[in-house]
């Protein structure tokens, strides 16, 4: 453990837990870089009023599975600044840097499979980019 890393727990679905441990497999990392990986695609792109709505309904599934990661500190101090963005574009607050962290990386594993294994190609490049079939 790194003391420059944070750890926090989000609720995601059995399905998401299963593709992220796929993404992960598929690319030989762990879930904890996977999901940072997901921040740094999701995070820049909620300057959007329809794309923060959508980070919103990303939380609405019931979510039964606790995914406990380890964030870098920089990273993890993105996420109530991304929370208030969002909370200004909609008027809805969510209430803790988890509940942001969990909406974030719910709308990231919401998009096609393979747009996700090659998007994290592109971020490591050099290492594998095989994603796992489902």
């Amino acid at each position: 453990m790194d003391s420059e890393e944070l750890m926090l727990t989000v609720r995601i679905t059995v399905a998401e837990r299963a593709l992220l441990r796929r993404l992960a497999q598929g690319h030989r990392s762990d879930l904890s870089e996977v999901v940072a990986d997901g921040l740094l695609d999701v995070l820049p792109t909620l300057h959007d009023t329809a794309r923060a709505y959508r980070l919103l309904a990303a939380l609405a599934e019931p979510a039964p599975c606790a995914l406990t990661v380890w964030l870098p500190a920089p990273l993890a101090d993105l996420l109530v600044p991304a929370a208030e963005r969002v909370a200004r574009a909609t008027g809805v607050r969510l209430g803790s840097g988890c509940a942001m962290l969990g909406a974030a990386l719910r709308l990231w594993l919401a998009q096609d499979p393979q747009l996700l294994a090659d998007h994290l190609s592109v971020m490591h490049a050099g290492r594998s980019s095989a994603l796992v079939a489902a």
